[in-house]
């Protein structure tokens, strides 16, 4: 590997680190789940978030991507289909309180719906387009889709478990419903200041 090569896998990896440890709607929903349900239920939800944001990085480093340059009008409606489903999902979690015992309501996340939602995730779609365009000369194609679908499983496996364990954290000194009510409130106008970014283009 070049000096140049090491000098973009350095910047590659610093870009990474920033796109997953700051607030987003991930890393925003797993530690409200972490806090409502608790680390251990959350599991799926965190394995769906790594391992859909991973898959989608390789589809689209692999040539996924070039359908959103054939067709442009693709991205911006995944992009209003991404804010519209935030939106929802914020009136969700603003909405949750701590379970009940026994009770069985909506729950958290499953694992396909974490991957899922990687698709209309805003952030990451910039996270992923920065990603191929700007770090592609990390390495020879595709060895290059291969770091960089790599690095993102283990950003993601750090981040989103560090959110979780965080969220899971705050049980003990938030047993209150209204406390938990109020810290979801904050979780949900967090999720929604993240749409600021789109709005403003």
């Amino acid at each position: 590997m070049t000096m140049q090569n090491s000098s973009l896998l350095i910047a590659f990896i610093l870009f990474a680190a920033v796109m997953f440890f700051t607030p987003g709607p991930n890393n925003i929903m797993v530690m409200s789940s972490g806090l409502t349900y608790g680390f251990r239920r959350t599991i799926p939800h965190i394995a769906g978030v790594v391992i859909g944001f991973a898959f989608m990085v390789g589809a689209v480093g692999l040539g996924f991507g070039t359908v959103f340059i054939a067709f442009p009008v693709l991205q911006t409606i995944l992009k209003y289909a991404g804010a519209a489903y935030l939106v929802y999902l914020a009136v969700q979690i603003a909405m949750a309180g701590p379970p009940k015992p026994g009770e069985t309501g909506r729950g958290p996340m499953t694992f396909w719906q974490g991957a899922m939602f990687q698709w209309v995730n805003v952030k990451g779609w910039v996270a992923i387009i920065g990603t191929i365009t700007a770090y592609a000369a990390i390495a020879s194609f595709p060895f290059n889709i291969v770091i960089q679908v790599l690095t993102f499983l283990a950003m993601g496996t750090a981040s989103i478990t560090i959110w979780t364990l965080f969220g899971s954290a705050l049980r003990p000194f938030l047993t209150s419903p209204r406390a938990v009510r109020a810290f979801n409130l904050a979780m949900a106008a967090l999720l929604l200041a993240s749409l600021y970014p789109v709005f403003m283009e």
